[in-house]
């Protein structure tokens, strides 16, 4: 008797994230279907069990622009809506969500949240083409460049912090000009007292 795998999902308006998460999973396929019906089959553990799953997807998916990138943990599939709008649900139908289907929060944004504009939040992996991947190394390899890009943007943030820290120290800058100023003025007290002597002398 087969077993099912837990799968994660998420979504933006014209995407589905799924996760099957089956670590050294062999023989993997995976099929989807315009009418958004996603299947998946593979074997795994030590006593090779049959792990099938069969979802009914919400809404139609564009199955040429699916991507499924199948790694050493986990099968990552990034599916294209048929149509940009956010499902209220991942599965078609009334039936309750099986317990072995899950929301992805670490993918998970809201609908007033997305910005569209592929932000790093927005998960778009970098459009990098899944294929190429022979391994998670190389997803994981893409998520360090994220974050690399987001420790960039956190510096940013910090240049932010100098500028508002050197505007605190005007006043304190203030102060210091007046004291060139005092200078000044003893310099000219100075020359003063200087130019009575010479007239004293003088005389």
């Amino acid at each position: 008797m087969s077993r099912h795998p837990e799968v994660k999902w998420a979504e933006r308006e014209d995407k589905v994230y799924l996760t099957v998460l089956l670590p050294d999973a062999k023989n993997a396929k995976v099929n989807v279907d315009p009418e958004g019906t996603f299947t998946f089959s593979a074997t795994a553990g030590t006593d090779n069990n049959l792990y099938e799953l069969k979802l009914n997807l919400l809404e139609k998916v564009n199955v040429e622009e699916c991507k499924i990138n199948i790694g050493v943990r986990n099968i990552f599939c990034v599916l294209e809506k048929a149509e940009k709008k956010w499902w209220e649900k991942l599965l078609r139908g009334n039936e309750k969500t099986p317990h072995y289907v899950k929301v992805d929060w670490d993918k998970w944004v809201d609908e007033d949240d997305d910005t569209g504009k592929g932000a790093p939040s927005d998960l778009d992996l970098g459009g990098m083409d899944f294929s190429k991947f022979g391994d998670m190394g190389g997803m994981m390899g893409g998520m360090g460049g994220m974050m690399g890009g987001m420790g960039d943007m956190m510096g940013g943030m910090g240049g932010l912090g100098d500028d508002a820290m050197g505007d605190d120290f005007e006043d304190s800058d203030d102060e210091e000009v007046k004291k060139p100023e005092e200078k000044v003025e003893e310099a000219k007290g100075g020359e003063a007292s200087k130019e009575k002597a010479e007239a004293l002398s003088s005389t």
